[in-house]
């Protein structure tokens, strides 16, 4: 079950974002007409509400099957990577993803509250050595499946990747 409430703004939610809000499973959900932010505590069980939002915002905007399901991919990826590696698996921390909507791209920002990393220091998947790790893809698909991928480190405070895709020009969303 959902429960709604307005808020005037919660500390630490994003300003435009924080009008509307819905509690469940341990989840924030908060919205804009442009705007939803995400607020969850880290367990991997909430990257499904996560693909849910998604999955809708993305038929909305207008990307087609295929790419959402790449796009998803990605976005599953990057909260998996909050939980799992910025937050240690620390129930007490929380992850924050906002996805923003304009007429031309979909933005998703993912935030935890880790040490941070050095992309740089990631071995690459590709390399003959890594070809058969069970793991070590995520960034990877990220920036291949996301026309860009940035990263924000502030110190002591976490990790935010944020990545877009854009529409077509003629608003078909089937670039892949």
């Amino acid at each position: 079950m959902v429960a709604w409430e307005r808020e005037a703004g919660r500390a630490g939610a994003c300003h435009e974002c924080a009008n509307l809000t819905a509690y469940a499973a341990g989840g924030i959900l908060a919205t804009k007409s442009n705007c939803v932010e995400i607020d969850i505590k880290s367990s991997f069980e909430m990257v499904d509400l996560v693909q849910v939002v998604f999955e809708s915002l993305a038929s909305q905007v207008g990307f087609d099957a295929d790419v959402s399901h790449w796009m998803s991919v990605a976005i599953r990826e990057s909260v998996t990577n909050a939980v799992r590696h910025g937050n240690k698996l620390d129930s007490e921390k929380r992850v924050i993803i906002r996805f923003e909507v304009d007429d031309r791209e979909l933005s998703v920002s993912v935030e935890d509250e880790g040490e941070g990393f050095d992309p740089g220091g990631i071995p690459d998947p590709l390399a003959e050595e890594n070809l058969l790790r069970a793991s070590g893809r995520g960034i990877f698909f990220m920036k291949n499946f996301m026309d860009e991928v940035t990263y924000d480190f502030k110190p002591n405070r976490g990790t935010r990747v944020t990545m877009v895709k854009r529409l077509e020009p003629d608003g078909d969303g089937d670039k892949a």
